[in-house]
């Protein structure tokens, strides 16, 4: 169906040979009696997880799982890799993404303080209270593990700053950062530890979208952020809480038991909801399921393989496997795209486009007479005219055309997009949805074309915005993208202490070392 004033096109001749579509490759415990009693869960953590299966609950004989399902032991294959991650040494490239992503999500939640969905999340928990645990980024509040997951997931998504993984559409780092965070800081893990966590839990987060199948997530009118940050957060937030091979397997049922999120975020004019959406909510339900395991909770063995598994329950055609293919050797946190600029998504590649044309072509308000911006389709409607201006596609090209550059303030200004002379630019702006752009290579490409009031038409591709895997941030890159968020919230000083602690993150023994540069006081 159409999305009214959205031209969508099926054919573009002059760049379908630059679209060619690189093809990509492509024992288990039953449900057992083990939560009777007050020591139930400490004596079934001692059994060898063998043992457990011989005690069931009545009844199941009738409902035993098929024996080739039984043979994959999804669960428990991902819950023994679970416990071995947090001592297992990263590659060195792996260690490096990882520090990147937990740095540009600190960006995103200092930066996310002074916008509204932060601010709303910093006022509801400054009347919750809590035992002081984990402290809320950028204020003087010292809150419960799952209150400071909660807001610092939302303070994390509150703008467009954060990470975003093309195939699935995931954004890892809003959730599982501020769970690993709360988590870390609750109980003094180490910064390598925190580098693991993190890692372990961008790997679930990607792996569960992809075991059920993005596409088929959002055909059901869920939304894939939402649905995948629950499991990311809940192996960070397990994997610092040090939980053994049965904790691993009861986290990830009570995360299987929270798994929620509605394509609905779409309708959200303000970002609140979105930033709850993509960042809070599974933050907080993840240290959550974490929390409750450490402290005695039993639960659900086997929730990726059982009868009722919550693969089968949230995709009509789930892949098990791929939540564990490619364990160790294959990590999704040096896969997620850093955005260069504070803006949606499927912004990145036509704003990147359009500002090479710019330079390239000394493109002024006064010479350029129309602009076409083609997406993919299913970018192209999250991003047209939409009433938040950092996502809205016409308002980011029509300031980029009149003030040669997108910054943190004007990508997010209701006041510039309202503007009289903003808006006069951006009605010569127009958006198509392209299927010739829906390339599993390039999930997130554009294609900018400038008519020039002489007659002359530019046109600029950009199949990998800058941040992606193809074409990534260096370490400087990120550092100066870092400093634009953090400094007009905690100053010169703690910006570069902050930047320079999480860079040696391997050298940090304990993170709440990381909390006086991050706060500020009363």
């Amino acid at each position: 169906m159409k999305t009214p004033g959205l031209r969508e096109e099926n054919d573009v001749d002059d760049h379908s040979d630059d679209l060619t579509t690189r093809k990509k490759d492509e024992a288990v415990l039953t449900r057992r009696r083990i939560l009777q009693g007050a020591g139930g869960f400490f004596a079934a953590a001692a059994l060898p997880v063998e043992k457990l299966a011989a005690s069931e609950f009545p009844g199941s004989q009738d409902s035993r799982k098929a024996p080739s399902r039984a043979s994959a032991d999804i669960t428990g294959r991902l819950a023994r890799y679970m416990v071995e991650a947090r001592n297992r040494n990263l590659r060195p490239e792996v260690a490096r993404e990882g520090k990147h992503r937990i740095l540009d999500t600190l960006g995103a939640m200092v930066s996310g303080t002074r916008l509204k969905p932060g601010e709303m999340a910093i006022r509801f928990i400054r009347g919750q209270g809590g035992v002081p645990e984990a402290s809320i980024v950028a204020t003087d509040i010292m809150t419960s593990a799952v209150n400071a997951a909660l807001a610092n997931g939302m303070l994390s998504h509150a703008d467009e700053t954060d990470d975003f993984e093309p195939a699935t559409k995931a954004h890892p780092g809003c959730s599982v950062v501020p769970a690993a965070l709360a988590v870390a800081e609750r109980d003094g893990n180490s910064g390598i530890e925190l580098l693991r966590a993190v890692t372990l839990g961008y790997d679930l987060c990607c792996r569960f979208l992809l075991a059920l199948g993005p596409d088929l997530v959002r055909a059901s009118h869920r939304s894939a952020e939402g649905t995948s940050s629950t499991f990311g957060s809940a192996a960070a937030a397990a994997s610092l809480a040090r939980l053994d091979e049965v904790g691993m397997r009861y986290a990830l049922s009570y995360a299987a038991q929270q798994v929620s999120g509605l394509w609905s975020w779409t309708q959200d004019t303000e970002h609140v909801e979105k930033a709850f959406d993509f960042g809070g909510m599974g933050a907080r339900n993840g240290v959550t399921a974490a929390m409750m395991v450490q402290a005695g909770f039993t639960g659900v063995p086997d929730v990726l393989d059982c009868e009722h598994n919550v693969l089968e329950a949230l995709s009509s055609q789930p892949r098990p496997e791929e939540m564990v293919a490619g364990l160790g050797s294959r990590f999704f946190v040096t896969e997620t795209a850093i955005k260069t600029y504070s803006v949606g998504y499927p912004i990145q590649a036509a704003l990147d486009a359009f500002l090479k044309l710019r330079k390239e072509h000394g493109l002024r308000v006064d010479n350029t007479e129309r602009i076409v911006v083609r997406l993919p389709e299913d970018g192209a409607r999250i991003v047209d005219n939409s009433s938040m201006p950092d996502v809205n596609c016409q308002y980011i090209i029509a300031v980029a055309l009149l003030d040669g550059a997108v910054s943190f303030s004007n990508s997010h200004s209701y006041e510039h997009m309202a503007d009289p002379q903003v808006r006069a630019v951006k009605e010569r702006v127009e958006l198509v949805a392209d299927r010739k752009l829906m390339d599993p290579d390039a999930p997130r490409s554009s294609l900018v074309e400038v008519t020039l009031r002489d007659g002359r038409t530019v046109s600029h591709l950009t199949r990998y915005a800058p941040g992606t895997r193809e074409n990534p941030l260096d370490t400087e890159g990120l550092n100066a993208k870092v400093r634009d968020l953090m400094v007009p919230v905690l100053g010169t000083a703690k910006t570069e202490a902050v930047i320079q602690r999480v860079n040696a993150l391997e050298e940090l023994g304990n993170v709440k070392e990381l909390r006086p540069f991050l706060i500020l006081s009363k």
